[in-house]
């Protein structure tokens, strides 16, 4: 059988992200896995071809990446204090192309991610994570609705 030893749990830290922490867990105790927590904050350089000032944008996105870093610590520290291999990252940019990054670079053998994040208008403009990370993952993705779960 498969070993799952580094487990990427990507977290849009919304009401959804606590909906699979069992999942993660259940999964993660039985292979004694080391769990990855990863936040990926949207970057805004293309409204610079609106004129809207670099700086500004530059400032906006340090500011959002460092509040995120405090909320994915947080959401580490309540849901993953008994996972000492836990690791939490942020990082910029399109959020399924920065996982599928991550899942390369970190060598990571499984991924378990919500069917859900976003609703409505968001996910239309947005389109689904979880369907752009199915098809492109080089590894196993295990998706859960958090609408569905106990």
């Amino acid at each position: 059988m498969k070993e799952f030893k580094r487990i990427l749990f990507p977290v849009d830290l919304s009401e959804s992200s606590p909906k699979i922490v069992s999942y993660v867990q259940a999964i993660a105790e039985k292979f004694e896995s080391k769990i990855h927590l990863l936040f990926a904050a949207r970057v805004f350089e293309y409204f610079a071809s609106i004129y809207v000032p670099l700086p500004s944008i530059g400032e906006f996105e340090k500011e959002v990446i460092e509040g995120a870093e405090r909320r994915l610590y947080e959401f580490m520290d309540q849901y993953f204090s008994e996972f000492v291999n836990t690791k939490a990252v942020v990082v910029a940019g399109d959020a399924s192309e920065e996982i599928i990054n991550y899942i390369e670079d970190k060598h990571i053998d499984l991924v378990i991610m919500g069917t859900h994040g976003r609703k409505g208008m968001d996910k239309i403009l947005f389109g689904s994570v979880a369907e752009r990370v199915v098809k492109a993952s080089p590894v196993p993705v295990m998706v859960v609705n958090p609408y569905k779960t106990d």
